[in-house]
């Protein structure tokens, strides 16, 4: 297996790991696979193989969700309990976006 294909398991691992409602970033992924500042690597992965793995559950650091998939990843995201307006995570049960809900 040549480096590059290692390195895109170890990503895509990362990925497949994720449970319902946890809504992580790129960058998060790339950082956890062992592969920081590779969050354009992570994208472009998920891109090419999203139907085989929970890719909405991954954003960008702000939250923005995947431009042209936005309503889909929203009612993904919000059937796992994650809420979602404007075409952003504002809160998530884990991950990156978990916060408590405001009053």
């Amino acid at each position: 297996m040549s480096p590059a294909s290692r390195r895109d398991e170890t990503i895509l691992a990362v990925v497949a790991s994720l449970g319902p409602g946890q809504v992580v970033s790129y960058g998060d992924v790339a950082a956890d696979a062992g592969w920081p500042g590779r969050a354009r690597l992570v994208g472009r992965l998920l891109a090419s193989c999203h139907d085989e793995l929970a890719w909405w559950r991954v954003v960008s650091a702000s939250g923005r969700l995947v431009p042209g998939l936005e309503e889909q990843q929203a009612r993904l995201l919000q059937d796992e309990g994650v809420s979602v307006a404007a075409g952003r995570v504002h809160r998530s049960p884990a991950g990156r976006f978990r916060r408590p809900p405001s009053l």
